[in-house]
């Protein structure tokens, strides 16, 4: 466990919402844009009722479950499904590396599919699509014109914007203008969601906790 904290939802179509963020220790990918590397190592230990606890303490009805990659900890399943049964409505963010056939069903997917600039393309699951529905989403983390492109095409493949509630376009922060991606997509006319990481410009982009 690296971090358990309340804030506000920067992404997703849930971004701007109170949230409580479980951040899970550990991550089997080094993806270049990753903005989360102290959740690589460290962390402390703490039984799953511990977690639970200090979750719903919150009294918070939106839970994301995040890292690192959560699906790395097999806790992590029963953990989503206790608080789906605790009435709260569970996201969890994962790269798309790790089989995502075990999550509970009621849990709300946020999967990436890692673009060619986060030096990780090679690593997605792409069997993983098959299992999500209309109330999961799918993110692409862009950096470069190449990245746009290779995104509208795994878009069409895979017919993400039938399959899914949401595709999410978003800029690598500091690395592309959004203004261009923007234009990209009223061009192709993509049936996409442009989001902006919002925490990142309420706080510093480092900060922890927030």
């Amino acid at each position: 466990m690296t971090e358990i904290y309340e804030s506000i939802q920067g992404e997703s179509t849930r971004a701007g919402e109170r949230c409580v963020f479980v951040r899970l220790t550990g991550c089997n990918l080094r993806c270049t844009y990753c903005d989360t590397e102290y959740a690589f190592y460290g962390g402390r230990r703490a039984p799953l009722g511990a977690v639970l606890d200090e979750v719903l303490a919150f009294d918070c009805p939106l839970v994301e479950v995040t890292g690192g990659e959560p699906l790395l900890q097999a806790e992590a399943l029963p953990l989503m499904a206790r608080l789906c049964d605790a009435g709260r409505t569970v996201l969890v963010e994962t790269s798309g590396n790790r089989d995502v056939s075990a999550v509970d069903p009621r849990v709300h997917i946020i999967m990436d599919l890692k673009t060619p600039s986060s030096g990780e393309c090679a690593n997605n699951r792409y069997e993983n699509i098959g299992h999500l529905e209309r109330k999961d989403e799918v993110k692409f983390v862009v950096g470069s014109e190449e990245d746009y492109r290779w995104a509208r095409e795994k878009i069409g493949e895979y017919r993400l914007d039938e399959r899914c509630g949401a595709v999410l376009l978003s800029p690598v922060f500091g690395s592309i203008e959004a203004s261009d991606m923007v234009a990209w997509i009223v061009r192709d006319k993509l049936p996409v969601r442009f989001q902006l990481q919002m925490h990142k410009f309420i706080w510093a982009p480092e900060e922890r906790g927030v």
